[in-house]
């Protein structure tokens, strides 16, 4: 136990001596304009849909909220981590375990949304009539609670389990990256790391396979599959791309993490995968879905038209007054 400390920070120091060494802290800067332009987005969507109480009782927006929510937490801490990295500052190793353990919250609980977005767009077709008695707003708030529970349980148990087998004194990482906690974690345990990010990924995969499958053979004879433009097609092929960027980091990051256990792989490939995957992959979803899950709903739109009509005339009140 006492020589993993002085592994972990020559670990962490190596990682930073190969992202200077190859000038990625550079990936940083485009990290941060995509990073604030999103959370901007989504604060300005967040918005429209709090201050509608119409928006409110829908389940579709209530699950559009808690995705937005979540991505704004990953981002922030996401970017904190990049610009805390970027600036050779050393983090107490407990507070680095405890932001991992609220970036995989946040990660996990998105795909969760995301996922409960879609089977929510299948009962709302398969079930019309009951539909609203299925999914009352009081029932998806505790299921969107239930959500975070249940992406919370798994990284902070991971974090006590990880305190309690160190039980000595914590020194300073010259780098906190999300792989390298998980990454000592998974040489004791590597079955259940795996499980958690791979197994778990495929379900919720194949429940969105299915759903999109069950809506086809719902609506297969209404006639709006014929046009090859159509608003289906467009509308499930924008889903579908979102959908498969939402996923695709969670796999790259299984990737890394195999890449971590590997002897022969150099230490530059492990840094630039994960770079990429942290500065590039993981935003490109949270910086389309404000646009593709967002502005593409009539009244989200009409929403924002308002709240932004009601702010000029407030302005040409003040100004005359």
């Amino acid at each position: 136990m006492a020589a993993e400390p002085i592994l972990i920070t020559n670990l962490t120091q190596e990682w930073m001596a190969s992202l200077r060494r190859w000038h990625l802290e550079l990936f940083f800067i485009p990290t941060t304009v995509v990073t604030l332009s999103t959370m901007a987005a989504n604060a300005v969507l967040l918005t429209c849909i709090l201050a509608s109480r119409a928006l409110r009782q829908e389940t579709r927006y209530l699950l559009m909220a808690n995705t937005l929510a979540a991505d704004m937490l990953f981002l922030g801490l996401n970017l904190v981590t990049s610009v805390v990295n970027a600036a050779q500052a050393e983090v107490p190793w407990l507070l680095c375990e405890l932001v991992t353990a609220v970036t995989v919250t946040a990660y996990c609980c998105a795909i969760l949304t995301v996922t409960f977005m879609v089977v929510d767009t299948y009962a709302a077709v398969r079930w019309p009539l009951r539909y609203r008695d299925l999914l009352p707003p009081a029932r998806t708030h505790r299921i969107l609670m239930g959500a975070w529970m249940l992406a919370a349980s798994y990284p902070f148990t991971l974090v006590v389990l990880m305190e309690v087998e160190r039980g000595g004194p914590h020194d300073n990482a010259a780098v906190c990256l999300v792989l390298i906690s998980l990454g000592f974690l998974q040489a004791k345990n590597t079955a259940g790391v795996n499980i958690y990010f791979f197994v778990a990924a495929l379900i919720c995969a194949g429940l969105i396979f299915y759903c999109y499958i069950c809506l086809y053979v719902e609506t297969r004879t209404q006639g709006i599959w014929q046009n090859r433009f159509s608003r289906a097609r467009v509308t499930v092929l924008a889903h579908g791309v979102l959908l498969f960027l939402y996923f695709a980091p969670g796999f790259v990051f299984t990737l890394e993490l195999v890449l971590f256990q590997s002897h022969g792989v150099s230490q530059d490939v492990r840094v630039w995968v994960s770079t990429v995957n942290m500065c590039v992959l993981m935003l490109l979803p949270r910086a389309l879905a404000p646009y593709l899950y967002g502005l593409r709903y009539r009244e989200i739109s009409d929403t924002l038209l308002q709240l932004l009509h009601r702010h000029r005339r407030l302005s040409q009140i003040t100004v005359t007054s």
